[in-house]
């Protein structure tokens, strides 16, 4: 449906240039969504697939270790979206003070993000709500070290922002003027929280994405915080008891029609267009992640199975084994450190894996030694090549 503009136009003046600053009406949409029968059909596979991607914790023997692997999964992603060339690879040595063959400021983006996620889990485990000052939280996170750190990590931006161009004149879109932010951003937490609001939560958390990327409330990390919004008022919301589901990947296959979708619900007041190509990707990103979690469940017993074949040596196997589910890269003083081994028990088992073909050294070094879950991180990585 196309309603038309969902804001108006302000003109204001930066550096004797008028420009034409968009601010967004307040959600929820006017008049309301068009559920049609393809739309019901759309939202009903959405939803069943987040089911079987909720259900996942039933299937897999330590839930923590896959959304471990997925939460970092996602940092990359998403980061790369904004132009990082890091690898989960390097995110994981960075992780190991192993020094990655990356921009340094590149794999401290990755980091933080993965940081403000953990805190943002964190707080609403404790019963915090979904919240603006939750959102500031996470981004001042986000900015903490880095590029972007002199940007006001954790403030609502008080300066014009553009995207794209070199300057508010010629940009493709100026969100609010600084005085309107506050007050867009306390409407869309009251939409957050509206029990009246007709919509499912899988709805809610595509009218709030676009809504936050439109009011663009920070002068840096709009794009991450705004994809990790979905998946916090999905979790907040008791759809998924974990926030596993992360667009990232979808966005980044589907750049192009992304932002032409959001232009349509600006210019056009299409919701529905943008409704039917966010419930679509929830489906395949749902889907992707369950098949993700079977695979690794099915490596993880076939490699148990090559390493209690070995005989007496196999206890010590395992219990470096799970070292390598909990962190596909790692080095010998961080299993000592977990298992609890002598350094030579833990060379001796780690020898004993790559003989197996289950590990891989990635160094070439004869100290200092980083080994790699080969099969591990070849499923995980998928799609995670940099842009």
């Amino acid at each position: 449906m196309k309603r038309g503009a969902t804001g108006r136009y302000e003109i204001t003046t930066i550096a004797g240039e008028g420009i034409k600053a968009f601010i967004p009406t307040p959600l929820p949409p006017e008049p309301p969504l068009e559920i049609d029968n393809r739309r019901q059909k759309l939202l009903e596979r959405a939803t069943l697939a987040l089911g079987r991607l909720d259900s996942i914790t039933l299937l897999l023997p330590d839930p923590d270790l896959f959304l471990y692997a997925y939460v970092r999964r996602e940092a990359v992603l998403s980061s790369q979206i904004e132009g990082t060339q890091s690898s989960l690879s390097d995110l994981l040595l960075f992780e190991l003070d192993e020094a990655p063959g990356v921009p340094f400021d590149d794999v401290v983006e990755v980091s933080n993000y993965v940081a403000a996620l953990n805190h943002g889990l964190e707080r609403l485990k404790g019963g915090f709500p979904l919240s603006n000052r939750l959102i500031r939280e996470m981004h001042e996170i986000l900015l903490s070290r880095g590029r972007g750190s002199a940007k006001s990590p954790g403030q609502f931006r008080r300066s014009q922002n553009w995207i794209g161009g070199t300057r508010p004149g010629n940009a493709y879109f100026v969100p609010p003027p600084p005085q309107y932010v506050e007050g867009c951003m306390a409407e869309l937490e009251r939409f957050l929280h509206d029990e009246k609001n007709p919509y499912p939560a899988i709805i809610k958390a595509a009218l709030a994405h676009v809504q936050f990327e439109t009011i663009h409330p920070f002068l840096d990390g709009n794009g991450r915080i705004g994809r990790l919004l979905i998946a916090f008022v999905l979790h907040h919301d008791q759809v998924l008891s974990q926030p596993l589901l992360y667009l990232s990947l979808y966005f980044k296959t589907h750049r192009e029609e992304y932002y032409r979708f959001l232009d349509m619900v600006r210019i056009e007041g299409d919701w529905e267009a943008w409704v039917d190509f966010f419930l679509e990707g929830v489906e395949q990103t749902a889907d992707n992640a369950v098949n993700t979690a079977r695979r690794l469940v099915a490596l993880f017993q076939e490699d148990e199975k090559k390493i209690r074949a070995v005989g007496r040596s196999a206890s010590t196997g395992m219990r470096v084994f799970q070292v390598l589910r909990e962190r596909p890269l790692t080095d010998l003083n961080h299993v000592c450190g977990r298992t609890g081994l002598s350094f030579p028990a833990a060379s001796k088992s780690m020898k004993s894996l790559e003989r197996l073909g289950i590990v891989r050294e990635i160094t070439g070094r004869r100290r200092n030694r980083v080994f790699a879950y080969n099969q591990y991180l070849e499923i995980l990585s998928k799609g995670t090549e940099p842009l």
